[in-house]
């Protein structure tokens, strides 16, 4: 209850500054209207990475980005207002403040997806079942970008997250594999590529909206040991922000 209350406050928070959340969901739907148009106006491409079945999960996961952006914020500002100083005379845990600052984030990233599919019917992209069992995946995949700026506000100030997740939107994009496919760079840079959770969460994404059900175990476990590490030293960072 403690965590839940703490959440409800986080979420008028975010509302708050509506221009960034529109940007968070206008930018991705933007950029997933341009490139299907070129792939639809130059079908000679020889990929097809930008068909609206393919380039879908990568826009998703890419607008999750801006998830990461808004929590480091978030949490970055209450520490430079002090707000953070006066509730920790509240009973509630280093835990409860991570679920607090969590769950007003997955809200989000649930709006997200579906602004995206909305979009993506627009564009051409066929409904189907296999849409739930993407989303499900996306649920998990929503969790490891929110840890990212959990993690990112417990340890820098809000000016310093806006600068590292300016770098973090650029890495998870260049790394995804939405964008280009990573063999046209080369297999150490996929090499390196795969040793991070971003690819791994659009392979995820691609298998659940194609119905190959038994490619995504692999990808999602990834990105699962991803959020559980982030989570566990977010939660010990924060601890130690209490202590301190």
């Amino acid at each position: 209850m403690r965590a839940l209350a703490f959440t409800q406050r986080n979420r008028k928070e975010i509302l708050r500054d509506p221009i960034t959340l529109i940007l968070g969901i206008g930018l991705p739907i933007l950029i997933m209207w341009l490139f299907s148009a070129i792939q639809k106006n130059m079908p000679q491409m020889p990929s097809d990475l930008f068909r609206i079945e393919n380039l879908i999960p990568g826009v998703i996961v890419f607008s999750f980005t801006f998830i990461t952006l808004f929590s480091g914020l978030l949490l970055g500002k209450d520490k430079s207002s002090s707000f953070l100083m006066r509730i920790f005379a509240s009973p509630m845990t280093a835990k409860d403040y991570i679920v607090g600052y969590s769950l007003p984030l997955l809200s989000v990233a649930i709006l997200q997806t579906a602004m995206c599919y909305l979009a993506a019917f627009l564009l051409g992209l066929p409904f189907s079942m296999n849409i739930l069992a993407s989303i499900i995946v996306l649920v998990w995949i929503a969790f490891l970008y929110i840890g990212f700026g959990v993690l990112l506000g417990t340890y820098l100030t809000d000016k310093q997250v806006n600068g590292v997740s300016a770098i973090f939107v650029n890495l998870s994009a260049l790394l995804s594999g939405t964008w280009f496919e990573l063999d046209m760079v080369g297999d150490t840079f996929k090499t390196i590529a795969y040793l991070l959770p971003f690819a791994h969460a659009v392979d995820a994404t691609r298998a659940a909206l194609a119905g190959e059900y038994g490619d995504i175990i692999v990808p999602l476990l990834w990105v699962i040991s991803y959020t559980i590490v982030i989570f566990v030293i977010a939660i010990l960072g924060f601890k130690k922000l209490m202590k301190n």
